[in-house]
């Protein structure tokens, strides 16, 4: 009896599931789901949103990402760029009053400047013997935003800074999978939560003991400075939003500048004369000083084109960061109903024949005028087209 009971528990499941994967009337085309899984099985891990490219279904086409339905875009100019929102941030909350009120930051150009001196201590110790970049890189990249956070930074061996290392690799390991755990079972959402909030008091607790209102050592000072201003007229600033905001900022920021900064080198290093070049137009510029400012990059073009360059090559954002409908959209024969994932995928946008002079070639003219000046192609689009 116990059996059949749990058997027809186990098909319902299933056919509940089955039809949250079903399209909505005038949705995208795209294949088949299967429940639970929805449209995985239907991509390949090296390259997945082109397994199906636009080919066999168009510009505009829609996956089940578990059971998530998500829209797959390649032509931002098409049907709906005007009218879409931007959906999540900083990488995980809605954009909306609360998401804007916390785009207040400072420059860390100071703090990156400092941390150039250790990586460079860093490559002199490695002459000789072999060395890590993606660690070295992580661990500055993970340093940055400590300071800016805590007001505090770590030797590259230290223990906090390992463990930072360490899980943000994990996280990124595991973070697609655990997005669909949490769609078929909510109940983990709760459990996160929770431990969020356990991070959030301990956090807060620590920086209150020894924090000096209207003055500020770093980010975690400010904010809380600012919430004892607002937290009387319904403003989203709270002290779990707090810990949420460091979270997102360390995650964010750590990988993706690691990886942005291996691509630089990697392309430089199979590209000696354009290395060549970027030397001749730094020391040029400097003229014998040690370090380079932000505002020096107007006088580097060909430099700004090798940083600006990194970023279509990784295809980072263009194909992985989703955004959320806030709102239902219609389009021309089409509708995108509120809370529908947008994958869009700028491949098409950033290889595209007559957008570019070498549209696949890691080559620095696409960059530059006839002047030899630095413009930037509308066709240039790593982060998407929101702010």
């Amino acid at each position: 009896m116990l059996a059949s009971f749990i058997l027809l528990w186990v098909c319902i499941y299933f056919i509940v599931l089955q039809v949250r994967c079903r399209r909505p009337q005038n949705f995208p085309p795209g294949p088949t789901a299967l429940p639970m899984v929805g449209n995985l099985l239907n991509l390949s891990l090296d390259n997945p949103l082109g397994t199906l490219r636009g080919r066999i279904y168009g510009d505009v086409y829609s996956l089940y990402i578990g059971l998530r339905p998500a829209v797959i875009v390649r032509r931002p100019q098409d049907l709906f760029v005007n009218e879409t929102t931007e959906g999540k941030g900083v990488i995980l909350v809605d954009y909306g009053p609360g998401w804007k009120e916390h785009r207040r930051f400072q420059s860390m150009e100071q703090r990156i400047l400092g941390e150039i001196q250790y990586i460079i201590a860093t490559l002199e110790k490695s002459i000789g013997s072999t060395l890590n970049p993606q660690l070295m890189f992580h661990n500055a990249s993970s340093n940055i935003i400590c300071q800016v956070l805590f007001g505090t930074r770590f030797n590259y061996d230290d223990e906090f800074i390992k463990i930072c290392i360490m899980t943000i690799k994990a996280f990124y390991s595991i973070l697609f999978c655990l997005f669909i755990i949490i769609d078929l079972f909510p109940i983990f959402y709760c459990f996160l939560s929770q431990i969020c909030q356990r991070l959030s008091i301990n956090l807060v607790t620590e920086h209150k003991k020894t924090r000096v209102p209207g003055k500020p050592r770093d980010f975690i000072d400010c904010y809380l400075d600012e919430l004892e201003k607002v937290k009387n007229d319904g403003s989203s600033f709270s002290e779990e939003q707090l810990v949420m905001y460091a979270l997102d900022l360390h995650f964010a920021g750590t990988d993706t500048t690691s990886n942005t900064l291996l691509t630089g080198f990697l392309y430089l290093m199979t590209h000696p004369q354009i290395q060549e070049r970027c030397q001749q137009e730094i020391d040029q510029v400097l003229e014998g000083k040690d370090q380079a400012s932000f505002e020096d990059r107007h006088n580097m073009p060909y430099t700004q084109v090798q940083k600006t360059l990194n970023r279509p090559q990784l295809f980072l954002f263009g194909t992985r960061t989703p955004r959320y409908h806030q709102m239902k959209v219609s389009c021309p024969l089409l509708l995108f109903v509120q809370g529908t994932m947008i994958i869009p995928n700028l491949t098409s946008v950033l290889n595209e024949e007559g957008q570019w002079k070498h549209p696949h070639e890691f080559n620095p003219d696409n960059f530059l005028n006839d002047q030899g000046d630095f413009v930037k192609p509308e066709a240039f689009m790593p982060f998407s087209a929101g702010k």
